[in-house]
């Protein structure tokens, strides 16, 4: 049997991922949906099932929307151990449990995302974020905030969470104070809409592997330049590679989309969007826009 866990999920309404993690949860466990002010959609639910709570957590002030209600989730919770997940992607009614038995084996445990896109940018970028947000969480055992299991113990919780009040992103941060075991078990995220929040989501990605990995960044940045020069100079030879490398990543997580023919396109415009990505002096994430000028140095400018 596994130990009483609190599961924090962040959101301003309430959606289908707060009922399927609500119908999974043990008699002990507890399900901390939070959200950002008073006035949010889910603060003034009325009906909440058994072991769910609503936590406000406040505007945040110096780092990310997310990262505040992580922040206060986390000094909120009661149990030693700890899930965090999303509200934008479907599970399966086993997910809970089987991330518990997945922490008996491993320890600290991330399931891996594949970004499903809704509008046309985010769909050519989906080959892109295949080889870095889903093979390069698995291959880099990189933490997922999506889905990722661990306990208080596993990590220096108040060093963490003082510097997680100073940053944007969650699992970016996570991801250096604990060592996670990633399991090749993907979740369809569908990402976009409309063409500026394609382009925004771009940019935040772009910018957290930069904050987080600088050198990571530059020997990506190096690479794509020789690989972008090689596609244009041999376009048959590189096509075929970048579209049997994209086919296989996907069949890897068990993806089957069609999406795998535009591995070549993304990867001669991989520069430029790069380039972009980190030259954008804000972006726009969950109705605010943020200012990252460093690692621990974020303002909210609207």
């Amino acid at each position: 049997m596994s130990p009483p866990t609190s599961v924090l999920l962040p959101t301003t309404r309430w959606t289908d991922a707060c009922d399927e993690v609500a119908a999974q949860l043990g008699p002990d466990d507890e399900l901390l949906v939070i959200c950002d002010a008073e006035t949010d959609p889910v603060a003034t639910r009325t009906s909440l099932p058994d072991g769910v709570d609503v936590v406000v957590a406040g505007e945040p002030d110096g780092c990310s929307g997310k990262a505040n209600a992580i922040a206060t989730g986390m000094r909120t919770a009661r149990h030693e151990r700890v899930v965090w997940t999303d509200d934008d992607f479907s599970r399966p009614s086993d997910w809970l449990s089987t991330l518990h038995a997945d922490y008996e084996q491993h320890g600290p445990v991330t399931e891996v995302p594949f970004f499903v896109g809704r509008d046309a940018l985010s769909t050519l970028l989906e080959p892109l974020y295949a080889l870095g947000g889903t093979l390069g969480v698995y291959a880099n055992r990189k933490a997922w905030g999506g889905a990722v299991v661990f306990e208080r113990s596993d990590l220096n919780e108040a060093a963490f969470l003082a510097e997680l009040r100073r940053t944007v992103s969650d699992d970016g941060l996570l991801s250096e104070h604990l060592d996670v075991t990633p399991v090749r078990r993907t979740r369809l995220v569908p990402v976009g809409g409309s063409l500026r929040e394609s382009v925004e989501r771009h940019v935040r990605f772009t910018q957290i592997v930069y904050r987080h990995e600088p050198r990571d960044t530059a020997a990506l940045l190096a690479l794509g330049s020789i690989l972008t020069v090689l596609g244009v100079a041999f376009p048959l030879p590189m096509f075929l590679f970048a579209t049997l490398l994209t086919f296989a990543v996907y069949r890897a997580f068990g993806v089957r989309r069609w999406t795998f023919l535009l591995g070549y396109p993304v990867m001669l415009l991989q520069v430029p969007l790069f380039a972009y990505g980190i030259a954008r002096r804000t972006f726009v994430w969950g109705g605010r826009r943020y200012r990252w000028s460093a690692k621990f140095d974020v303002r909210v400018v609207e």
